[in-house]
């Protein structure tokens, strides 16, 4: 109902006083709350001893949306009684009202001319979901014990990708607390967390989110997170966060009722529409605004941005160039905060060059991205599958390079594809890496794409030997390009990582075809009875099978794994993560050369004047070092770093690698 009772409300009828609403950055900021133009906003009549400069009452909330394609707002405050107060309206398409009948704890909706009344965009907290009413949250409530925390220098960091809602039974952030101990200890310096703006249903990966400032309560408050990231602080432990700015979810976004210029017309992503960021301000804002309020209200050490490649702006700064620029300047130079990419382009432009001396240039604003190509490189070598974007590493009529030799260059230079043609794509991918970091480029063997974009979701494991898959982690977690295990990698777990989602029922029915029909193509599922088989996304059963087996962890085969785990991490942390700062991608100091079917060797300069070496036989025969960077000089001017079993003693004995063997040098 629309409520005529009095209220402290103020509408801004001036120009004057319409300003103040615009951004209200004139207000005294409190710490570990990030203050934005959008959402609900709580003020008081004095913070921290300092009387504000906006016209509030003692805890008023002052509340604005950015609704350019309507004429009137009402706000719906659902406490005893269902209030309704009118918004008043600037020229820009603002709507604003300040309230001291709202307090923390409040729910409220806002109501369009229609009648549909929905959440606020940038909302806090969605304690109902998606579809319910938001909630007015304190972000200055939680008490930190992180105040000494400045994060780590980019070097250091070792990744371990987890979700929340599968990492553990319960699925709560308060569950992931308790695991940190164990990642401590495995050698884990930073947690990515899979997305977590509030997505519809119980259940998601996460890349379905639309309430971009809510994280899904299907997890915990907001007072729990921050408790998570808290405790990482206190274990040395960064915490990042993986965020989505290509697309908004399918279910649950009203932006397109009350703001289209948020979308792109002409274009569409894989998963939905596109954000038109060469629109009004606005919307660039919102998404810039996400980013800091991230790493500012939550101490997130830094962001993943999904997907770039599906972010399209043809204005005069592109987007990515804006974020970068706003978080260098947003935030306090003594912090360690860490922007990266998932980039299927390849585009090196976007990442942090170095001049020959190695000083940074401040050419793009992003440490490293997720390297598709070492991934897609090893994991042909290992399972021999040539599907999909899999036929771009394997030797075809027209391409006589093999995974071998991919996997080489790009653990000598990065990319695997800088420039030539994939087949799979049909056309050039990629740019040169020169004068980048060694350590701009993140390797793994397995990620939730990589694993739950399976029809079945197999982890690695199911797929290649344990011969093969402890060679390749001897490369991957002592190589200068920074590591990242996916939950359960550490004891190599045999739980499946599917897809799953929780929509409505028109939609995911829609979701359960598609996703059948996606393999419908491929040789194994050219039957109906064996599409049937793959499981349903929208079945609690496919997420219940997706949580990890805790219990699996203690067990002897599993255990040593975790040992092996340690020992390399340990090796990593002493001897490689020292040497790494100043490491730049430069052809006449990194070299790779590829030995008979399986042989590599990889020479890298480090910047203290010393050299990296690694030998790998990557075949089940043994390897005839051949033409070497390697002579028995080595072993007298270099420090073994690490060895397969036996294999320094075998290759000088009998000048043969065993095989599946790995050798690392360093002097």
């Amino acid at each position: 109902m629309t409520s005529t009772q009095h209220t402290t409300e103020k509408n801004p009828a001036s120009p004057s006083a319409s300003a103040q609403y615009a951004l209200p950055t004139d207000v005294s900021i409190r710490r570990n709350e990030h203050v934005m133009p959008y959402g609900a906003s709580i003020f008081h009549a004095q913070t921290a001893g300092e009387a504000l400069t906006f016209p509030a009452s003692h805890d008023e909330v002052l509340f604005r949306l950015w609704a350019p394609k309507t004429s009137q707002v009402h706000l719906n405050l659902l406490e005893n009684l269902d209030l309704t107060l009118p918004m008043q309206r600037d020229d820009d398409g603002w709507f604003s009202l300040s309230t001291a009948l709202a307090r923390v704890g409040s729910l409220y909706q806002y109501e369009l001319p229609d009648g549909l009344r929905i959440p606020d965009p940038a909302s806090r907290y969605q304690p109902f979901d998606v579809h319910g009413p938001s909630q007015v949250v304190d972000p200055a409530a939680y008490r930190w014990s992180d105040t000494q925390w400045q994060g780590r220098p980019w070097a250091e960091t070792i990744i371990y990708e987890l979700h929340v809602g599968t990492f553990t039974p319960e699925g709560t952030f308060q569950a992931v607390q308790s695991k940190l101990d164990d990642l401590v200890a495995l050698g884990i310096t930073a947690i990515e967390l899979m997305p977590l703006a509030d997505f519809p249903g119980e259940r998601n990966w996460g890349y379905d989110g639309v309430l971009l400032f809510a994280p899904d309560s299907q997890y915990g408050t907001p007072d729990d997170l921050k408790s998570l990231i808290d405790a990482a602080h206190r274990k040395g432990l960064m915490v990042f966060l993986d965020v989505v700015y290509n697309h908004f979810g399918p279910e649950g976004n009203y932006l397109h009722t009350y703001a289209q210029s948020f979308y792109d017309e002409a274009r569409h992503t894989p998963w939905g529409g596109a954000i038109r960021f060469d629109g009004p301000p606005e919307v660039r804002e919102f998404f810039i605004h996400n980013a800091l309020f991230w790493l500012e209200e939550y101490h997130f050490d830094g962001l993943r941005l999904d997907a770039v490649h599906a972010i399209h702006d043809p204005g005069a700064q592109h987007f990515l160039h804006a974020l970068s620029e706003r978080v260098q300047s947003g935030l306090p130079p003594d912090r360690h905060i860490h922007l990266m990419l998932e980039n299927d382009h390849n585009e090196a432009r976007w990442l942090q060059r170095h001049t020959q001396n190695g000083s940074l240039k401040r050419s793009g604003g992003y440490c490293a991205q997720w390297n598709d190509d070492f991934h897609h490189a090893a994991h042909v070598l290992l399972t021999q599958e040539t599907d999909g974007y899999y036929r771009d590493y394997a030797p075809s009529e027209s391409v006589a390079v093999k995974p071998i030799e991919h996997l080489a260059r790009c653990l000598a230079a990065g990319f695997a594809y800088q420039g030539e043609t994939s087949i799979y794509r049909g056309q050039a991918r990629g740019e040169s890496t020169l004068g980048l970091s060694g350590t701009a480029f993140i390797h793994f063997l397995q990620n939730h794409d990589q694993i739950g974009n399976r029809a079945f979701g197999q982890r690695i494991n199911q797929l290649a030997s344990p011969q093969s898959i402890k060679a390749l982690w001897e490369i991957m977690l002592l190589a200068p390009g920074i590591p990242m295990l996916f939950m359960g990698d550490e004891w190599q777990s045999t739980q499946p990582f599917l897809f799953f989602c929780d929509f409505n029922p028109d939609l995911a029915s829609a979701v359960t075809e598609g996703r059948r029909q996606t393999f419908a193509d491929f040789p194994d599922f050219q039957q109906p009875e064996a599409l049937a088989q793959i499981p349903d996304p929208s079945a609690r059963s496919t997420f219940l099978a997706s949580q990890l087996d805790w219990q699996q962890r203690t067990q002897p085969e599993h255990q040593a794994w975790v040992s092996l785990c340690q020992r390399l991490l340990g090796i990593r942390r002493r001897d490689i993560i020292p040497r790494l700062p100043g490491m730049v991608i430069q052809p006449e100091k990194a070299r790779h050369k590829v030995i008979g079917a399986h042989g590599i060797e990889v020479q890298w300069a480090l910047p203290d004047g010393h050299s990296l070496k690694l030998a790998a036989n990557l075949g089940p025969e043994p390897l005839t070092l051949t033409g070497s960077l390697f002579d028995n000089r080595d072993f007298r001017r270099h420090d073994l770093l690490y060895q397969s079993e036996e294999a320094v003693a075998t290759l000088l004995e009998s000048g043969q690698m065993p095989p599946w063997s790995v050798i690392w040098l360093v002097g």
